[in-house]
């Protein structure tokens, strides 16, 4: 089961602005094929008396020479040694391979970029109850870095958990085999830095750490289960660039598979570079979609059934006793809710009438209260063969989503907003963020280089 996601090649992540990049997959692609300075390809000439023809190229305002006949040399990069302390080498690790490179931006006037190959390579590894993602990037302009390689898949690694308190074995072995994927990923690249995280699924199952070290043997990567806290925190860092300068209140609110964080983020004060630093309260539920799903059924939801999930959730928050911090704000025409989670995003696509889930239209993506309204109430209309045709939904998440609806109006009682904005981004863009900013790759000159 493949999940939609951000690919090789797709570009700056971190602009407040909806992200341009195209959905991809896990697949490497091939590297982008040579332009040269006017944008047109570069193709072959025919030779002249057996000479290969030089041509002309304008490049930073001056003349250089290239001949038809050489060929850019491929980018190999080594298999990592400690600069990754959680890739453990496997048994036997795959030869180094190319890399596939993104075209860089065009660079600013004046100012020389480092090629892309050049730049220093971060990675995020999220396993959570639901799925396992994978984001490899380098650092780009300041707080903006570029994905170049990618990996998702549903792999329902919390199946059955609610139920038996364990891991189930079906779900370790899709787990295990995605994870083997992103190994071979993450050996073929010269990794500077890198964090693996597992979350609610493995923070809660009785053989969750048991699993993570038939991962480490098998998979050859070393996992950190995360606390509720670091998880809500990595939330917000990866989301920053989405919150508005002139933006009072957020709450932010991140569904999972097992869980769901959210964030109180007061931001009226003097605004610090690190939307994270503006926390002033958080909760993490034990309920996410998976959860919810297996406790109340996913693929029959009946009105009943989903205004019980509702009120469900609505008794958890309840006994959040920071539930009030941003009250001040709540009437503030600069107060909105922040979403990043499957639930927000598919309900974004269907918003849209997506012929074909699009990440650059639905990152960053503002939804009114009416909007919202109409899209939930269109959702519980539908039975499931009816969400499973949706090719915003498929059958993948046909079961979940109305979990996950019901999770997002226990949310919108608590804290009415007139907006919504979508974030398709979450804990492994935070990962990266941090990653970067802690090795200092934007300290200098704010243009990523290292």
């Amino acid at each position: 089961m493949e999940d939609r996601d951000t690919g090789a090649g797709a570009p700056e992540v971190g602009a407040s602005s909806a992200s341009p990049g195209p959905a991809g997959s896990w697949r490497q692609r091939r590297p982008s094929e040579p332009r040269s300075a006017d944008g047109q390809a570069d193709d072959a000439t025919h030779n002249q008396k057996g000479k290969p023809k030089k041509r002309r190229k304008r490049r930073r305002g001056r003349k250089v020479f290239a001949r038809d006949d050489a060929h850019p040399a491929q980018v190999r990069s080594p298999v990592p040694g400690n600069a990754a302390a959680s890739i453990a080498k496997a048994s036997q690790p795959p030869e180094s391979v190319a890399a596939p490179v993104a075209s860089p931006a065009r660079p600013e006037q004046g100012v020389r970029r480092p090629p892309l190959h050049e730049l220093p390579v971060f990675a995020a590894l999220d396993l959570g109850t639901n799925n396992c993602r994978l984001l490899v990037a380098v650092p780009t302009r300041h707080g903006q870095f570029r994905v170049i390689d990618a990996f998702s898949r549903i792999v329902r690694l919390g199946e059955g958990l609610t139920a038996n308190g364990r891991l189930g074995q079906p779900a370790m072995d899709r787990a295990v085999e995605a994870l083997k994927i992103c190994g071979d990923k993450l050996r073929n690249r010269k990794i500077r830095k890198a964090r693996l995280i597992a979350t609610e699924a493995c923070r809660t199952a009785d053989n969750g750490v048991e699993f993570l070290d038939r991962v480490e043997r098998e998979a050859g990567l070393k996992l950190e289960i995360i606390d509720r806290q670091t998880e809500a925190r990595l939330a917000v860092s990866g989301c920053g660039s989405l919150v508005e300068r002139d933006t009072q209140g957020v709450v932010l609110f991140d569904i999972g598979g097992g869980s769901s964080e959210i964030a109180l983020i007061d931001l009226a004060g003097r605004r610090s570079p690190r939307l994270a630093n503006h926390i002033v309260s958080w909760t993490s539920l034990p309920v996410g979609v998976v959860s919810l799903a297996e406790r109340f059924g996913g693929r029959t939801v009946t009105r009943e059934t989903f205004a019980a999930m509702v009120d469900d959730v609505a008794g958890r928050l309840a006994s959040f006793d920071g539930r009030d911090r941003l009250s001040h704000l709540k009437a503030s025409p600069n107060f909105h809710l922040l979403g990043t989670s499957g639930t927000v995003t598919t309900l974004a696509g269907v918003h849209l009438d997506l012929e074909r889930y699009d990440r650059r239209r639905v990152d960053g993506l503002w939804m009114d209260r009416d909007s919202v309204d109409r899209m939930v109430e269109k959702l519980v209309g539908w039975d499931f063969q009816q969400r499973c045709a949706n090719p915003c939904i498929g059958a993948d998440r046909a079961d979940l989503v109305l979990a996950g609806c019901a999770i997002l109006e226990a949310i919108r009682a608590v804290w009415p907003s007139e907006r919504l904005r979508v974030a398709d981004r979450g804990l492994r863009e935070g990962i990266l963020s941090e990653l970067m900013a802690d090795d200092g790759v934007w300290r200098n000159d704010g243009r990523g280089r290292a």
